[in-house]
């Protein structure tokens, strides 16, 4: 199938010659309510099935902050950009009073995953930096809408064999990651784009669940002022 065909069947109200602008908008109009649809029921399902799994997860990752672990994150492509923004959730949070806690994005370093990728195959270019960075009692969160990502895979065989707590983000059936992670989030769809956008939600949520676990370890700020 090429591509054009592929576009018409999904848009086949543009491939006229003619077009009528207002058939046309409506026709798109209805497809950006479709999209919408399956994105909230998609987040509906993911949630539904997978609340005990995500909050185990938050216990896992709040027990290696407690201990004084760090956390590591790691993903391909769009879920790199995830792996980043779950990385800056947790090392600048934007609510008022909760503290930083220390997490390393491991595709930040473009130099050292081109070297590992050139020298050795991509494959490795997170086992790498886990062996030389993580140590027993840390984190790792990684991010594949497959499940399969190689260097991902891999990652997560050595984290485990290292001692770390391992949290995948999935889609699909899970793929490979469901064997080798002690906590993965899959989201049950082969659309990339909602599998994504579900993510973003579960590590916001991941992220607020940890600092509520670590509220009490805290203490509140009110009995902070009052022993002051």
């Amino acid at each position: 199938m090429t591509s054009k065909s592929a576009l018409e069947l999904l848009y086949p109200f543009l491939h006229g010659k003619e077009q009528d602008p207002a058939a046309v908008d409506a026709a798109l109009l209805h497809s950006i309510e479709e999209k919408a649809r399956e994105s909230r029921e998609t987040n509906a399902n993911f949630f539904a099935e997978r609340a005990t799994v995500l909050l185990g997860a938050a216990k896992a990752l709040a027990a290696v902050y407690r201990r004084g672990g760090r956390m590591f994150t790691m993903g391909n492509g769009g879920s790199s950009c995830d792996a980043s923004h779950v990385a800056v959730e947790f090392l600048h949070p934007i609510t008022a009073g909760r503290p930083a806690l220390a997490a390393i994005n491991l595709t930040a370093d473009v130099a050292m995953n081109f070297a590992v990728a050139n020298d050795v195959g991509f494959e490795h270019v997170f086992v790498r930096q886990l062996i030389a960075h993580a140590r027993e009692g840390d984190g790792l969160i990684g991010l594949s809408t497959s499940g399969n990502s190689a260097n991902l895979i891999a990652a997560f065989v050595k984290a485990r064999e290292m001692g770390l707590t391992t949290i995948g983000f999935s889609g699909g059936d899970g793929g490979k990651m469901t064997n080798v992670c002690d906590h993965c989030l899959v989201v049950p769809t082969m659309s990339v784009h909602r599998i994504q956008e579900c993510h973003v939600a579960a590590y916001h949520i991941l992220w607020d669940l940890v600092h509520t676990l670590l509220a009490g370890d805290r203490g509140s700020a009110i009995d902070k002022d009052v022993a002051a």
